[in-house]
């Protein structure tokens, strides 16, 4: 059967479980599932099931003409209910078995087929959803007749569409679909024979043997109790002590009574045999924990050998815990020495360890414990399944297990080690290893009691100050083995110096502990060398291969025939990442030299598995994990019944699909195969595989090309951790080296870029990551080797703290989504129809209209709000409109109608006379936030002046934000510049003439001093379309833009606001916002003249001095509306987060509040108005009373909550459409859902359509379009000098190209959509709640799709503790995204793997710079909208002083 051709793309949405879409051609192998119907079809087996089933489903998405939807059911074995329903009705339906399936499609959307191998007895049929009546037979007739009624019910549910529909998955996800890797059609596949499992050498028993290893421990310590077993070393490498035999012997016994006799009562003993206990030494007192262990095994008790807690947080220590937990240890046992130097509590308890069980320090000295009685005596039995100890083992990810290993085990075990290495009593043998496990404890502890030999122990610490220390001893001790690790022969060769005495001729065996890992074979090689020329013989180095989980699994044998040379393979690189074996010539760079581990055990059988699925035999040129079948293995995990099964209850297969031995086998873990001879090669671990897009590689192999890399000079050999983290559905290789001290920062970028070069052609896969740490960093395990999964954790929560970090998304991550291509545009026409046929309501929406509404609106008798002042002045002199509060929150200053009135009259005869200004001219009112702005303001339009509100400069930052004001004066072409006296001074001061070129300035007005006198007349305009004043801001992309109100649009604004919020003369409103643009201008200064309502003024900077200003202020003046900005809201939720009891004891009470809006030219900032809502509202504040407005350029204030109308609704839309500019809406919690906040209620008389931006054609409901806006308040256009009649007219007076073409729109440059909700408005409509997405300007176009800079900002804040704030922009077509760290700066390069791999995951886009910043770099305007365009230039022109800039490659 033809394999049908991989598709590239994969849908990343239906992640359901890959068994339930079995492709339809491999329905044949469904009987003998996995057999080798894998291997004839020519694809990898190890993912066989999961690539065909791709192509499959891929086929199924991708326009094939037959199938347009999944399969709900499957087809394989086991498959459950649906595989038997389809078994059932191709048994009940079919009769005509020879005619070949019809699998045309009928009327139905999606036709039943029928996929059936031809010649096949009965062919299965898998329901498909639509039509299920249409239900084919063989020749294709529909058959609806004869179906049970129960089958029926159950393709019924099978033909029930998920929700949302899996069709729908498919087509709306389709561009965002990510790539699937393409499998190498060249790759290389296993083409041998299946290979046979390979047994050792019988197990030969010896007649003198002992029957178990207490046994032997008791025949040595009574016969030759004088034996040395043990000499132990003190750091100068003197004897420390000596343990024989006959001490052994007597000292185990005491162990074992007080163990059993002295700890608890005599009714209630704390130890029976057969609990586990922990063995606490530490390692340079083997001596101790040799009697200790000895004694629990005469005791029956079972040992748990662990490493000492040095502190409370050691790397891994909790996990040890865990697995103390988990065998239920009560009981520690220790010696003084180190029970003295635990970590204790004041009172001398030693502290629960963090993870671990609450436990009894039990010390083993000898003067200690109390003597045994006479006629007690330990209970000596033969080897059974008892369990004898258990090891620990640290997993990939860290968690600890204990393999348990029986006292049958062990003593195969050491009899089998005994023949393999032809141990002899009285033997001496150098141990450099760890003896609380592994090859340490089993050559060092065990077998060396069972053959009485002695020997020599050489602690770590020893090794840290002398590496030669084991040689010496050997020498000294002409001893005939030795245990070592290929690090101890590579430092004996750093420290060897011409050490004249050196001879190891006494020499039979050098057992390399690690001999299976891929480096040490140069270790070997360079250590033979070096020491031939000492009497060291080349057939003596043995290396051996081990696993906790399998004990020894292979070991070379000593042999005294010097002419046959070990075995080498060299296998090319690139067939191992394909698990295929083929020799290779050493000349080239790409190949992996191995060194066999010696034969099987004796007694042992080995084969090797498939590394994935079914355990099937592999192939003679295949690597898989070597399997182990003997008595002498662990058993299982302790306490895990599920891993134990899948690791030590393994039944191979061969390819006829039979078990190769009844008897279960045991994974070591270890990935290699048997060579020719019998010879065991291993090329890798399991723990250390990682698959990158489908290939193999090994963590070992890579560290060793990294250390090929002349690393001497720039990292510490032992001390390179690689590890993969999972980004974007693939592995991803991550390196972490520690940096010599005294190495440059070139040199090691350098060696940096050298390893990713060598990596690359040497194993032809990308570096993720790459970083260096300062020496002594990384946490270390015991032994001083690299905590591999605490590094990964670190690296993975940003605390690894790197002093070097590079990255390489671009070249690695190679399974993005496809750049999108911009489809051509659609025709209205079928826009028009599309609309109609589908039933989407054109996207339109709009306020109450303001013709209907009747009010006794004293104030719209009155076309200019100047006449309204004067007519408040003598209808209500005494009415006061503003309370301005100071930063201790009292009454700083206050005006009424009248003093309003009568103060705008002196101004407007300083204008006149001292300003000698004509009407309509412009003039710059630059004030701090207060009374004397309203009072100028009012001035001009007495005088007939035209006013343009401008910030004042900051005195403590005039270079920066003086040219801004000059320019709005320039621009503006303000005739005449008002303020107060102190403004005044600093724009002629010595700093302003530093920044700008004070000469230029307009005459410059003070209003601290004003005539005495009334003006002759009050101006009065000709006409309401004047202009009123002029709007100048600087948008959030950098550009000045100045728009201009005209009387009627003035009015128009204030009517609108005052209906939304129902404003009257007895209302209170607080108002804490900057006064000089947009909606925060017009509540300062305009609506209460309008309203007659009571504004308590409060400026947003006096909060910097006392953060609860404008809160208490609501509070006691009992308002009921206020106002803030984003920038105020974020300052109470930061400034008093901690404060809300103290505030509440000083009675600030928000109960009141029934509307507190944010105003706002931005998409509403929901985590913020959340944060805020949730913190105060122990204070009474109601969460429905907070929301936000929208305004823009164009028009002011589009949307206002205000007081009637329903809550603001939130939506959740799918964050991947919008970057094609559609809205699909989705549950809350599901993956790349954002949420979006209506932006409150359209004010009356306003009306919006959204429209695309690109063909202006009208869009449907919940569609995403540009916000277009019709009002009486709208901007007549835009002021500016250089007069772009083209934008002008296109910002404001825009028409749709279909539809309603006749109606004049203003674009607010915004995206955004409406959808008809289920809530009612107050005219008793259903309410249309219009969302802001973002705007246009800041929108960047990255691989065809658009992004909201703030979508991808906020994954970057999520993705660590200390990033503050962050802000993203584009750089030629790179993304540069700008963190701010509040930490120490040793933090900083954190930051960039972790920015890196959220950007990735959640938005599809490789980041190209991380610029990491001081707090406070990034630029906020007054309205709390960052200003990226200002940022960007900053980056550029290289002024933000960065702590750290990565240029990700």
């Amino acid at each position: 059967m033809a394999v049908p051709m991989p598709s590239k793309r994969r849908s990343l949405v239906v992640q359901t479980s890959m068994d339930a879409y079995t492709p339809p051609d491999t329905s044949s192998g469904s009987d003998d599932e996995g057999s080798v119907q894998g291997d004839s079809q020519g694809t990898p087996t190890s993912s066989q099931g999961s690539i065909n089933m791709e192509h499959w489903i891929s086929q199924a998405i991708h326009g094939s003409t037959t199938s347009t939807t999944s399969s709900s059911s499957t087809q394989s074995g086991g498959s459950g209910t649906a595989h038997r329903l389809a078994d059932v009705m191709a048994q009940t339906h079919i009769e005509n078995h020879s005619a070949p399936p019809d699998v045309t499609t009928y009327t139905s959307e999606h036709a039943i087929q029928v996929e059936r191998p031809q010649g096949s007895a009965t062919s299965r049929i898998a329901p498909k959803y639509g039509n299920a009546e249409l239900m084919e037979t063989g020749d294709g007739v529909p058959v609806s007749s004869r179906v049970s009624a129960k089958i029926q019910q159950l393709v019924n549910t099978l033909k029930r569409p998920k929700r949302p529909p899996l069709r729908e998955f498919f087509v709306d996800d389709f561009e965002e679909l990510l790539e699937v890797q393409q499998p190498d059609p060249n790759q290389p596949k296993p083409e041998g024979a299946q290979m046979l499992a390979m047994r050792g050498e019988q197990l030969g028993v010896v007649t003198n043997w002992p029957p178990s290893l207490e046994a032997a421990l008791q025949r040595w310590g009574t016969i030759s109790p004088k034996a040395p077993c043990l000499t132990t070393m003190d750091t100068n490498g003197k004897p420390l002590y000596i343990l024989t035999y006959g001490k052994l012997w007597t000292r185990s016994m005491k162990v074992a009574y007080n163990i059993l006799h002295k700890l608890g009562t005599k009714q209630e003993p704390m130890v029976r045999p057969g609990d586990r206990v922990a063995l606490v030494f530490p390692n340079n007192d083997p001596a101790a924990s040799m009697v200790a262990f000895y004694g629990c095994l005469l005791a029956e008790v079972v040992p748990v050998p662990i490493e000492v807690p040095l502190t409370r947080k050691d790397a891994g220590s909790q996990q040890i815990g865990f697995l103390l937990g988990s065998c239920g240890v009560t009981v520690a046992l220790t010696s003084d020495a180190c029970h003295k130097g635990l970590p204790k509590s004041p009172t001398g308890e030693i502290p629960q360890f963090k993870g671990w069980p609450k436990l009894l320090w039990f010390v083993t000295e000898s003067k200690h414990l109390s003597k045994p009685p006479r006629d007690w005596f330990p209970h000596i039995k033969d080897a059974n399944n008892d369990t004898a100890y258990i090891e620990y083992k640290t997993c990939k990810d860290g968690s600890v297990l204990g393999v348990t290993v029986t006292r049958i085990a062990l003593l195969t075990h050491c009899q089998a080690l005994t023949q393999a290495c032809g141990y002899t009593e009285a033997e001496t043998i150098v141990n450099v290893l760890d003896f609380k496990k592994d090859v340490g404890l089993w050559h060092g502890i065990l077998t060396s009691v069972m053959n009485m030999m002695h020997v020599i122990s050489i602690p770590y610490s020893l090794m840290k100050v002398n590496p030669l220390s084991w040689i010496q001893k050997v020498c000294q001790y002409k001893a005939k083995v030795a245990c070592v690790k290929s690090r101890d022969m590579h430092w004996a060769l750093v420290a060897h110096r011409d050490q004249r005495d050196i001879n190891l001729s006494s020499l039979r065996m050098l057992i390399v502990a690690d001999g299976a890992n891929p480096w040490s074979i140069s270790s070997c090689d360079a250590f033979l060398n070096v020491f031939q020329s000492k009497g060291l013989r080349q057939e003596v180095i043995c290396p051996c291969a081990s696993s906790p989980e399998a004990l020894t699994v292979a070991i070379r044998r000593p042999t005294d025939d010097s002419n046959q040379p070990p075995g080498r393979g060299v296998l090319s690189m690139h067939g191992l990442t394909y698990g295929v074996i083929r020799v290779d010539s050493e000349e080239k760079l790409s190949v992996l030299t191995v060194q066999d581990v010696g034969l099987v055990m004796p007694g042992a059988i080995t084969c090797s598995v498939k590394p994935d699925g079914v355990p099937q035999l592999c192939r003679t040129d295949e690597i898989g994990e070597l399997c182990v079948c003997a008595v002498a293995t662990g058993t299982s995990y302790y306490g895990l019944s599920g891993m134990t099964k899948n690791t030590f209850e393994v039944f191979p297969v061969a390819s006829s699909g039979a078990p190769v031995s009844e008897y279960p086998f045991v994974r070591t873990g270890l990935l290699g195969f048997v060579g020719p001879g019998g010879l065991v090669f291993v090329v890798g671990k399991m723990d250390g595989l990682m698959v990158v897009s489908g290939r193999r590689h090994n963590a070992d192999d890579i560290v060793a090309t990294a250390l090929a890399v002349e690393p001497m000079k720039f990292v510490y050999r032992g001390r390179i951790a690689v590890f993969s983290v999972t980004v974007l559905h693939d592995e991803r290789i991550v390196i972490v080296a520690e940096q010599r001290p005294d190495s440059t920062e070139e040199d090691s970028f350098q060696w940096m870029s050298r390893v990713l070069q060598a990596i690359d052609s040497i194993h032809q896969v990308g570096v993720y990551c790459l970083a260096l740490v300062p020496a002594n960093t990384l946490p270390k395990t015991p032994l001083g080797g690299i905590h591999l999964s605490e590094t990964k954790q670190l690296f993975l929560e940003g605390s690894l703290h790197p002093c070097n970090v590079l990255m390489c998304p671009h070249t690695c991550v190679t399974n993005l989504p496809k750049p999108r291509q911009k489809q051509p545009e659609i025709g209205p026409a079928s826009v028009m129809v599309g609309n109609l046929v589908s039933g989407k309501r054109i996207a339109q929406a709009s306020g109450r209209d303001l013709g209907q509404i009747e009010d006794n609106d004293q104030a719209r008798k009155f076309l200019f709000l100047s006449e309204v002042l004067q007519w408040r002045a003598q209808t209500t002199p005494d009415h006061v409109l503003y309370t301005l509060l100071n930063c201790r929150g009292t009454i700083a200053n206050s005006l009424t109608c009248v003093q309003l009135h009568k103060r705008a009259e002196k101004i407007a005869v300083m204008l006149m006379e001292r300003g000698r200004l004509q009407d309509g001219d412009h003039v710059a009112l630059v004030y701090p936030p207060g009374i004397d702005l309203i009072t100028a303001f009012y001035g001009c339009l007495y005088a007939g002046c035209v006013p343009i509100t401008v910030r004042p400069p900051h005195p403590q930052n005039i270079a920066t934000t003086l040219p801004t004001v000059k320019m709005i004066v320039e621009v503006s072409r303000s005739a005449c510049l008002m303020t107060t006296q102190l403004i005044c001074k600093l724009l002629r001061s010595r700093e302003a003439a530093a920044a700008v070129d004070v000469r230029t300035w307009p005459p410059i007005l003070d209003t601290d001093d004003l005539p005495k006198k009334r003006p002759a007349q009050i101006y009065k305009p000709s006409n309401p379309d004047t202009l009123a004043y002029l709007d100048f801001s600087v948008s959030t992309t950098g550009m000045l833009a100045g728009v201009k109100m005209c009387h009627a649009a003035t009015s128009a604004f204030c009517r609108s606001i005052k209906l939304q919020c129902e404003l009257y003369p007895s209302r209170e409103v607080a108002i804490c916002l900057d006064p000089y643009c947009g909606l925060g201008f017009v509540l300062w200064c305009l609506c209460s003249v309008y309203s007659g309502h009571q504004s308590i003024l409060i400026p947003p900077s006096e909060l910097e001095t006392n953060p609860a200003l404008w809160l208490l202020a609501v509070s006691q003046y009992k308002v009921r509306d206020t106002f803030c900005s984003y920038s105020v809201m974020e300052l109470c939720t930061k400034g008093l987060g901690s404060q809300t009891e103290s505030l509440k004891a000083r009675g600030l009470d928000l109960s009141r509040v029934r509307t507190c809006v944010v105003v706002a030219e931005e998409r509403p900032r929901i985590a913020l108005t959340q944060s805020f809502s949730k913190l105060f509202k122990d204070l009474g504040l109601h969460p429905r009373a907070v929301s936000t407005s929208f305004g823009c350029r164009v028009n002011l204030a589009i949307c206002l909550q205000g007081t009637s109308g329903p809550d603001p609704t939130t939506v959740y839309v799918d964050m991947r459409a919008l970057r094609h500019d559609r809205v699909r809406l989705v549950e809350r919690g599901s993956p790349h859902s954002l949420p979006l906040m209506e932006s409150g209620k359209i004010l009356p008389g306003v009306r919006i359509i959204i429209a695309n931006p690109e063909t202006k054609g009208p869009l449907g409901d919940s569609h995403l379009g540009e916000i277009w806006v019709h009002s009486a308040h709208n901007a007549s256009g835009y002021f500016t000098i250089y007069g772009d009649e083209s934008l002008q007219s296109d910002h404001f007076s825009s028409r749709l190209s279909f539809g309603d073409t006749q109606t004049v729109w203003a674009r607010t440059g915004y995206l955004g959509f409406l959808r008809r909700t289920e809530l009612t408005d107050a005219n008793g409509e259903r309410h249309d709640a219009l969302y802001v997405v973002g705007a246009l300007d800041e929108a960047m176009e990255l691989r065809g799709m658009r992004y909201h800079p703030i979508d991808i900002e906020t994954s970057v804040i999520r993705a660590h503790k200390s990033v503050t704030e962050c802000a993203v922009f584009t750089w030629t077509n790179l993304l540069v995204v700008v963190v701010e760290l509040d930490g120490s700066e040793q933090e900083a390069l954190d930051l960039v793997p972790l920015v890196t791999n959220v950007v990735l995951e959640e938005h599809y886009l490789v980041v190209g710079v991380v610029v990491v910043v001081d707090v406070g770099v990034i630029p906020i305007n007054s309205r709390g909208e960052k200003q990226r365009m200002h940022l960007r230039d900053g980056f550029l022109a290289d002024q933000l002083d960065p702590i750290y800039v990565a240029y990700n490659m």
